[in-house]
């Protein structure tokens, strides 16, 4: 009874939603009906074939699209028994994404005839080496989504890289990645529904092995399926369909995730009800949507992508499903880490990390390139130069410092060793606080920026900590968390920036990391900031030791555990908001620095915070550094090409378990 009063509400609650996205689109048949007869004799035929060749077939394009990727979303939970499974956290759009922009750039002739191919082998390559760097930890959903997400991060930062450094316009490729359904026709409507009708027989073939994959691996076995065979075969036909939709209408993220999710808690069950109701749900979302899109975009036309909207509301559905799944076999992330060495004399091994530093710093500002090749800077021409390199590699240096202490005392705070400001989300939080001074004041100056980043960053963080011990939530979802966060706050700022406004191309340049162009103020009061975050820590020493040691220990030991990890939080949130505000969201220093200096000995609390902050200056100085040369004469981002260097770290990490 129970089940059939769930299917009944779930049948009501769709059968509303599907009137609602059949309104909003009748709305639009009769605002065009009504240009039509309206208009002058000469107009009168365009407006036809606005409504013949546009309209109709966007709407076919989103009830198709929606369809496809509920149904990759649930061929991909089901074959990987992991319910966050789905082509964008999987990174399998980003992938497919990426291997465009560098077809589009470096072989155009494959992008005229082969743009679906190109696509797919990009979103297939994402998957292998996901899959192959997870294999051995049994494809963990946690060791998976945090993997494709790391591959996801990694493929967006360097398709960026790859249209600034070839001095490509990007606003509107930025437009169509974020997910655009408009149409000129109905050829790309066409290619989905006969990949959709094909997938759909095939997985009908494959209705009693697609059952038998929910089993665990021995079951299976037992019952006479091909495990690896079966499993390969449905991931290529569930990446094959993402990326058909990405190479049509760019990247549209959580459809995937929404779709089996809902269906399954409005009553689907069996697999054949999850086969049919995951691509109508699917179907529905995404139709709902882009009439929510267009019904805001009015007469000054569509500014907000339909993959933002659905980012937007992807992000609040994740948050809120994490204590609802039951799904998973979680992997210990609070397992004992593999022992490591201990530095002899640390105080020798902070002196050599130091000069290093600095040697950085001096290659950084005499060595670089020219019109006729490598020139080292000397006499007036250092001179000359100096002025514009000593404030960018100084401002790299002190942000990289910041985000390794703020990496730290996140991993301490949270016991989580891959706990960073990328991964938990607080850099784009900092972002979202930045974009309020933005929105409400004509000209906001760095300080109204710099509060704005810092009430972000530290809202974001201590929301998500305050859920983890509201729900107790272990490590492992707390990253999840971090995931959606990230996710919903970087919708945010698509919407934003795709308005086109003069601040939404301030953000922009924010996002993409720039750090050129900057002054010797802003190097002043970065260093005046880290100087008055950085010293309470020493303070602190104690309150770092124990925290990673739980709760209970802690209580016994009569340390103030709210008041602890209140003040950290504060100090580790307002880091990151610094330095986010100079380098933009993406790095991953704050991540793969307190590893390094654990891997090189420094465990001690103070100790390692301050190894990791000198090597977070070196890897920052030298990703600037970098950035200015590979490229020559074209600029790249420091953000983005600072995370090109720590993303593959982080997934040889991943692939070692997450422990050092």
């Amino acid at each position: 009874m129970v089940e059939k009063s769930a299917i009944k509400k779930g049948l009501f609650l769709w059968g509303a939603l599907l009137i609602v996205a059949a309104a909003l689109f009748a709305g639009q048949i009769a605002a065009q009906f009504s240009l039509a007869t309206s208009a002058a004799p000469e107009f009168a035929g365009l407006q036809s074939i606005i409504l013949k060749d546009s309209i109709l077939p966007r709407s076919a394009m989103a009830i198709l699209c929606g369809a496809a990727l509920g149904f990759s979303g649930l061929l991909l939970q089901r074959v990987l028994r992991n319910p966050l499974a789905e082509p964008s956290t999987l990174g399998i759009s980003a992938g497919a994404q990426l291997a465009m922009a560098v077809a589009m750039l470096y072989f155009p002739a494959l992008m005229e005839n082969g743009r679906e191919a190109v696509a797919l082998a990009g979103g297939l390559v994402v998957v292998l080496l996901i899959l192959s760097l997870t294999w051995q930890r049994g494809l963990e959903p946690v060791s998976v989504v945090l993997a494709g997400m790391m591959f996801s991060l990694t493929a967006t930062a360097a398709s960026a890289a790859l249209i600034l450094a070839n001095g490509e316009y990007m606003f509107s490729l930025f437009i169509w990645g974020g997910g655009s359904l408009a149409q000129q026709s109905w050829q790309p409507v066409f290619s989905i529904v006969w990949k959709l009708v094909l997938a759909g027989a095939a997985s009908i073939i494959l209705l009693r092995p697609l059952s038998i994959l929910g089993l665990d691996d021995a079951s299976a076995k037992n019952l006479g399926v091909a495990l690896h065979g079966t499993r390969f075969l449905v991931i290529g036909l569930a990446v094959w369909l993402a990326t058909s939709v990405t190479a049509e209408v760019g990247i549209i993220g959580f459809v995937g995730l929404a779709a089996p999710s809902l269906a399954r808690l409005t009553g689907a069950r069996s697999q054949q009800q999850m086969l049919v109701a995951a691509p109508i749900i699917g179907a529905i979302l995404l139709w709902l949507a882009d009439g929510f899109v267009q019904l805001a975009a009015g007469s000054g036309g569509e500014r907000i992508p339909t993959g933002a909207a659905t980012a937007l509301l992807g992000g609040p559905l994740l948050l809120w499903l994490l204590p609802r799944l039951r799904m998973f076999e979680w992997p210990s992330l609070n397992a004992k880490p593999a022992p490591s060495p201990r530095a002899r004399k640390p105080s020798s091994l902070l002196v050599v990390l130091f000069a290093l530093v600095v040697c950085a710093f001096g290659i950084a500002l005499v060595l670089g390139r020219g019109a006729e090749g490598w020139v080292i800077a000397r006499g007036e021409l250092f001179a000359d130069l100096l002025p514009w390199r000593w404030p960018r590699t100084a401002i790299a240096a002190l942000s990289g410092a910041m985000l390794a202490a703020a990496g730290q005392i996140m991993q301490r705070v949270t016991a989580n060793p891959l706990a960073s400001p990328e991964i938990l989300g607080v850099g784009t939080g900092a972002g979202v606080g930045m974009a309020i001074p933005l929105l409400l004041l004509s000209a906001p100056g760095q300080l109204s920026l710099l509060a704005g980043a810092m009430f972000g960053a530290i809202a974001v963080l201590a929301f998500m900590l305050a859920m983890s011990v509201r729900s107790g939530f272990g490590p492992e979802r707390l990253l999840l968390s971090g995931i959606a966060m990230g996710a919903l706050c970087s919708a945010i700022l698509t919407a934003i920036i795709a308005t086109g406004s003069p601040q939404a191309f301030m953000l922009l340049g924010w996002v993409s990391g720039s750090s050129t162009e900057r002054q010797p103020e802003e190097v002043w009061m970065a260093l005046t900031v880290l100087f008055i975050l950085v010293l309470p820590l020493i303070f602190t020493t104690r309150w770092l030791d124990m925290l990673p040691l739980g709760r209970p220990i802690g209580v016994e030991t009569g340390l103030p555990i709210r008041m602890s990890r209140g003040i950290l939080i504060i100090l580790s949130a307002s880091l990151t908001a610094v330095a986010s505000l100079f380098v933009g969201p993406l790095s991953f220093v704050g991540l793969i620095a307190p590893h390094l200096a654990r891997l090189i000995g420094l465990h001690r609390p103070l100790m390692g915070l301050a190894g990791a902050m000198l090597i977070g200056a070196c890897l920052m100085v030298l990703s600037d550094w970098l950035a200015r040369m590979v490229a020559f004469p074209y600029q790249l981002p420091l953000g983005l090409f600072a995370s090109l260097i720590s993303g593959p770290y982080m997934i040889w990490l991943l692939s070692k378990g997450g422990r050092t």
